[in-house]
């Protein structure tokens, strides 16, 4: 779905470029899996498909994206791969959510998932596997969504103050239908989230899959984060999401220590 442009038509100034050439590169993120043809992103990002066609050749000649040849769908480039190793040691959640992420897969068995926020997205930052991890998931890192759409997100939302979770789900209406979702029933499971101080819910995308998230605060209250389990319905009874819940909190709560103690800029 289209993302609204605050550029003015006509010659495109530095800043305009360096905006719209951002927007472009996430769009190309969030569908990196199967990658994007030139019409998908110029209907994702509103652009004219002349615009995208002169920024895709820019960006592909600084390795930023490459195009398949056979597919003629674009991808991140190996920049992109490069930039993030050299940026990572700055922002080292991963690292500090990784002995947790570790504790809940072998004590549930289930697949666990460490998302943060990226503006209006959730980004999938990392993932564990225990011993009945669920096959056909297709939640890989470095994959983002809109807030809201997967489990971590839709913890991490819910946890917002009200006039952020609305302005959000307002701006991101449009991109929700692709995961059949609406707005109002986003609005319904963020309540329900708050009643209960966490989220959980039928995985939307994928039928018999149930999942259960618990948002990160960061040392000035922001929620930021979330850890996550999924599994097959049947093991999600609600005896177990209580239990998972207060896993969940439990590991939640020795990050945000961590983090308070300034092991973590955010």
């Amino acid at each position: 779905m289209p993302r609204k442009s605050t550029s003015a038509p006509g010659k495109l100034t530095g800043t305009q470029s360096i905006e719209r050439s951002l927007i472009l590169l996430r769009e190309i993120a969030a569908h990196n899996r199967n990658g994007s043809r030139l019409l998908d992103l110029a209907t994702r990002t509103g652009l004219q498909r002349p615009t995208v066609h002169r920024m895709l050749k820019c960006l592909a000649a600084e390795n930023m994206v490459q195009q398949d040849l056979d597919s003629h769908r674009y991808f991140l480039g190996p920049m992109v791969f490069e930039l993030g190793l050299t940026a990572a040691p700055r922002f080292n959640l991963r690292e500090i959510c990784h002995p947790s992420l570790t504790r809940i897969a072998e004590a549930t068995g289930d697949t666990v998932f460490l998302t943060q926020r990226s503006g209006l997205d959730g980004l999938c930052l990392d993932r564990r596997e225990g011993a009945f991890p669920i096959k056909t998931f297709t939640l890989e890192i470095g994959m983002r969504r809109p807030l809201g759409v997967g489990i971590g997100s839709l913890a991490i939302l819910s946890a917002l103050p009200d006039e952020e979770i609305r302005h959000i789900i307002a701006t991101n209406a449009p991109r929700l239908t692709e995961y059949g979702l609406s707005a109002a029933a986003l609005h319904s499971q963020v309540k329900k989230a708050q009643k209960l101080g966490y989220a959980v819910r039928e995985t939307p995308s994928l039928a018999g899959v149930r999942s259960i998230g618990q948002a990160l605060h960061n040392r000035s209250g922001v929620p930021f984060a979330a850890l996550s389990v999924s599994a097959i319905s049947s093991r999600m009874t609600e005896k177990r999401v209580a239990e998972l819940a207060v896993l969940l909190k439990n590991e939640a709560r020795l990050i945000e220590k961590q983090l308070a103690t300034g092991a973590d800029g955010r």
